[in-house]
């Protein structure tokens, strides 16, 4: 692999580590300051909305000015807002870390972009994405891994690790990375407006029933996960450790049906509309019975979100791909990223609220959102197109 590849990869494996470190550990370590519930998804959703609003600006700026400068600024913003978090000695300086982290949150979006910019043809850059998108399955099973076993130290001291990991990486790409992008448009005043994807959900009349689903799928995807740390410890009475473990069971999971299951077995038998219908229910029941206070029930309902969500994911991806115009399907995937990333934003805060009226209610209100969500599914049950071949392959990778 080129150096400038492994870089890359290296980038988005950090990235990943750290979100990766942050579900299960984060809450664990914030309540040491005496945070309540609230505060701590407040601390989630603080980053979202900085990533939220940074993200389209840092993507126009890299087509600007190049790719290596913002890449730099985005990893060393987070090797910053990681030991800016690590040591605070305040929920002051734990949310001035998030935030750090927050408004450079470039690194995934830039970092595919840079692999475009060096591959040489429509197969190398699939390939490319390919690489991508199996270095953040392994990272999203090695976060949670590595934040569990870190968290026997301290629990600051995953913090301090990823920290570590992002700093090196910011040395390594200064020395090391070149610049690819070098056809910049400068004669056009740099703008952005990250509400712009969700007004044009709203306006697309033929797509908006798959917005909607999927902005639910997020809602209910993303409260289960803010909560999630908060729940085993006063439910079940597990430390962070164990918490790391149970994410990265999901991250096994959800790698094993995308990787396997889905690819080999449901897709090229079944349409994308009726396992969309199949994922939504096995979200729901999955997230009730997880608000049950019974262990045995918990660890099965993780399985069946963990289906869920990763079969969500290339389901209606592919539904929305699939009925958008050929000139618009790029914007149509980025209406579905601006839209997760608004559920990141918002379902924290509404998670934070119901834990703290009762622990299983924000399992509950997840769980509404997915049966809502196939509610309005179910009419378009006879829309969905069937993947065979190279057109998984191609479903898979984005």
């Amino acid at each position: 692999m080129k150096r400038e590849k492994l870089i890359i990869v290296f980038t988005v494996f950090v990235d990943v580590i750290g979100f990766g470190i942050v579900i299960p550990i984060l809450p664990f370590y914030v309540s040491s300051f005496g945070a309540s519930p609230v505060t701590i998804t407040m601390m989630f959703a603080s980053f979202s909305l900085c990533a939220f609003l940074s993200s389209p600006f840092l993507g126009a700026l890299s087509d600007r000015i190049g790719r290596r400068p913002v890449l730099l600024i985005s990893i060393l913003s987070t090797a910053i807002g990681w030991i800016v978090f690590a040591s605070a000695n305040s929920i002051v300086f734990l949310f001035l870390g998030r935030i750090i982290d927050g408004c450079a949150a470039g690194n995934f979006t830039t970092a595919q972009s840079y692999l475009v910019d060096i591959s040489r043809d429509e197969k190398e850059r699939s390939a490319n994405l390919g690489i991508i998108g199996a270095t953040f399955g392994i990272a999203f099973i090695v976060g949670p891994l590595m934040g569990g076993v870190l968290s026997k130290v301290s629990h600051a001291f995953p913090f301090w690790v990823a920290g570590g990991l992002a700093a090196v990486n910011t040395i390594s790409a200064y020395f090391f990375l070149p610049e690819t992008h070098h056809e910049r448009i400068t004669d056009t005043p740099l703008s952005f407006n990250p509400l712009k994807p969700l007004r044009n959900a709203i306006e697309d009349v033929k797509l908006r029933p798959y917005y909607i689903t999927w902005f639910l799928f997020a809602m209910s995807f993303v409260t289960g996960q803010a909560v999630f740390a908060l729940f085993v410890a006063e439910v079940f009475g597990m430390s962070a450790f164990a918490t790391g473990m149970f994410f990265a069971i999901m991250g096994v999971c959800s790698s094993i049906n995308q990787a396997f299951v889905l690819k080999k077995i449901l897709l090229p038998k079944f349409s994308s509309s009726s396992l969309e219908l199949a994922a939504l229910a096995a979200g729901a029941f999955g997230l009730l019975i997880m608000s049950f206070s019974l262990l045995p029930l918990f660890i099965a309902g993780i399985v069946f979100v963990s289906f869920g969500q990763s079969t969500l994911r290339v389901v209606i991806t592919s539904q929305v791909a699939g009925h958008a115009d050929k000139s618009k399907k790029g914007e149509t995937i980025g209406i579905l990223g601006a839209l997760m990333s608004s559920a990141m934003v918002i379902s924290p805060m509404i998670a934070g609220a119901l834990f703290e009226l009762h622990a299983r209610i924000p399992y509950l209100v997840a769980a509404g959102y997915m049966i809502v969500a196939f509610l309005i599914a179910y009419p378009l049950r006879n829309e969905g197109v069937r993947f065979k071949g190279e057109k998984v392959e191609g479903v898979l990778e984005g």
